[in-house]
């Protein structure tokens, strides 16, 4: 019982689909459903076992080669030969033994750290439980902090954000709107009154109804779309196959022509048989895989050293064999922190912000030198309105940084401490009196403080809702009246780069009693600036990147974030110093449906798949396999 196209119905339909209600199931039918249904989880395969990690080890072309040779030998009562071939069988299997069990039990003690709890209402009450037994028909409730346990409907919503990175590359978290009515075609990143699993609350609470688990589940179609994929061999067996064929035909050659010459001289077939026997295992290299094994088992142990657990030997050698690295960015090019880079004071030029991710150092600059006087003031004026106007906490912690929070919120005060501000401060400074949280509908969010004894309010939010408010603007001659052509071209600009662009307003109100203080008395306000948010590089990106171009590898951005977003990382990367090299999900969806050799003709020379949807990612590789790379693929 699974409802696919839920975010097209109304709540009432998608409840009574599922014989719900919104007291949630009763647990004796949560138990059916549960037995019915099966657990709310992703297939893994049974742990390895030693024996089939010591079977594992003589899947190899050459191996086999090697025990015939054995084999023959100990027929022919060369006893000695076959035992040593036997000896190096064994201490081959042993080295990779170890190596391979070893990494089993390392990856299956990372599995056992993953347990994952769910709240849910089950007849009215509720109920904590393991998110493995959430069926469908379930209420779930949902708070800033959890983690989405399965695909919902949403049936309520208050302030709720979701950060939707997993499955769509937004590094932006995405307002939600129980009520919302949507399309079938609606993409996913677009489904507003749906959470999926795997995803992660920001913001808010809300009720949910669990429409899909396990498998059906959006999560469930990645995982079983990756799984049940045509697995390629490893470079190494792919070389060793056509090594072991070369050294067969070879051998056969000269055996051939060996047995000619000895029968021409008379020699009886079973002395003939016999020489060419011990040619042939003469010929074989039988310290060849020892020599393999012993190189790929340093190679696990030095990547052991840095963290990675290899499961496989071969794997090593498949890494150094890549000529492609398709890479995710949110979180893996990305620190996948959201961070204030510029700023846009009205009149004035666009100011820089170093420092990234969440770390409290960072500066103010404007083509490399410091920012001083009256734009200093003017920039502190916009860090005051984001410290203020804001639900979030960044702050040191046992001598490290921590944050938590909407991520905007938390990036405005980043923004704020490196130019000497905290949240705390602000507020002793400027007391709050009341609060008009964010809410998709509105596009902004305001709080009322008592500033210098006089009640005055910041805003902050889309551009266009905060502009409308805003009569005059803060100048280089002090208040000036409002240009929104120029701030409008700010913000072009900055959201051209990228940058997810917010704005930022003041104004007194005196004579406002804080209990009165509505959006209706946001009006007459001065506009302070804009903010460029974007998440950042990774500090060693950029020469990892490098150091693959240097080794002949290709390395291609696939994310599920918007195209000019990805375009302008790409460019930091130098990966793409042109808008042609970006292709988006849609243009890789219509070549796919004219075949595969237009797919392939879109993805050669490619270097950035922008709103790609995951199970499209797949289809990235499969082209580039097709094109004659070795593909290694990173990130979620």
């Amino acid at each position: 019982m699974h409802i696919a196209d839920a975010h097209v119905r109304s709540i009432d339909e998608v409840t009574e689909g599922l014989e719900s209600s919104h007291e949630g199931i009763s647990p004796g039918e949560a138990r059916a459903r549960l037995e019915r249904e099966g657990p709310n989880s992703l297939p893994h395969g049974k742990p390895v076992t030693l024996p089939v990690v010591i079977l594992h080890q003589f899947i190899n072309p050459l191996i086999y080669v090697l025990m015939v040779a054995a084999a023959v030998s100990a027929f022919l009562g060369e006893y000695s030969d076959a035992g040593f071939i036997l000896a190096v069988l064994l201490i081959n299997a042993a080295i990779g033994t170890v190596q391979e069990y070893n990494a089993e039990r390392s990856a299956e003690a990372l599995r056992g750290f993953f347990q994952l709890r769910a709240f849910v209402l089950r007849g009215g009450e509720e109920y904590e439980v393991n998110a493995e037994e959430l069926v469908p028909g379930d209420l779930v409730l949902l708070e800033s902090g959890v983690k989405v346990p399965a695909d919902l409907r949403l049936i309520g919503a208050t302030n709720l954000e979701i950060d939707e990175s997993l499955l769509t590359g937004e590094s932006v978290a995405v307002s939600k709107d129980a009520n919302a009515r949507l399309e079938a075609d609606t993409p996913l990143g677009d489904r507003a009154n749906m959470a999926y699993a795997g995803s992660l609350v920001t913001r808010g609470r809300a009720q949910g109804l669990v429409v899909a688990t396990g498998l059906d589940t959006e999560l469930g179609h990645i995982a079983a779309s990756v799984t049940g994929a045509r697995s390629s061999k490893p470079p190494l067996l792919t070389r060793m196959e056509r090594f072991t064929k070369r050294i067969a035909m070879a051998v056969g050659v000269v055996i051939v022509l060996m047995a000619g010459i000895e029968f021409a001289r008379g020699a009886s077939p079973h002395e003939v048989f016999v020489v060419a026997v011990a040619l042939a295992v003469s010929a074989i290299p039988e310290g060849l895989p020892v020599a393999l094994t012993v190189a790929l088992a340093i190679g696990v142990s030095r990547m052991s050293k840095r963290n990675v657990i290899v499961r496989k030997l071969v794997a090593v050698e498949a890494l150094g064999s890549c000529t492609y690295i398709a890479s995710d960015k949110t979180g893996t090019l990305t620190m996948n922190e959201l961070t204030v880079r510029r700023i846009a004071l009205p009149g004035r030029s666009v100011f820089e912000i170093s420092g990234e991710g969440l770390s409290g150092e960072g500066h103010l600059t404007h083509e490399g030198k410091a920012v001083l006087g009256q734009e200093r003031d003017q920039a502190e004026d916009l860090a005051l309105a984001g410290a203020l106007c804001n639900e979030g906490f960044f702050g040191k912690r046992d001598g490290s940084w921590s944050a938590h929070g909407d991520a905007v919120d938390v990036a405005l005060l980043v923004y704020a401490h490196k130019l000497g501000m905290t949240r705390i401060a602000a507020e002793d400074a400027c007391p709050q009196l009341a609060q008009i949280p964010f809410e998709s509908d509105r596009q902004f969010a305001a709080s009322l403080h008592r500033r210098g004894g006089v009640p005055t309010a910041f805003v902050k939010g889309a551009l266009e809702r905060v502009l409308a408010m805003c009569t005059t603007m803060a100048g280089a001659d002090g208040t000036e009246l409002i240009a929104q052509p120029g701030i409008e071209e700010q913000a072009r600009a900055l959201a051209a780069e990228g940058y997810k662009v917010i704005a930022l307003a003041a104004g007194e109100m005196e004579g406002l009693e804080p209990d009165a203080f509505g959006v209706d008395d946001l009006n007459e306000l001065r506009f302070l600036g804009l903010v460029g948010i974007i998440d950042p590089l990774r500090p060693e990106a950029r020469e990892a990147v490098r150091e693959c171009h240097r080794a002949g590898i290709e390395v291609a951005m696939v994310t599920g974030d918007h195209p000019l977003t990805a375009f302008a990382i790409s460019r930091e990367l130098g990966l793409a110093e042109d808008f042609s090299h970006v292709v988006t999900g849609t243009e890789l969806r219509t070549a796919s449906e004219q075949g595969n050799e237009a797919l392939d003709r879109l993805v050669d020379g490619a270097r950035v798949f922008a709103r790609v949807e995951p199970r499209q990612k797949t289809d990235v590789v499969e082209s580039l396999r097709r094109l004659g790379h070795f593909v290694a693929v990173t990130g979620d």
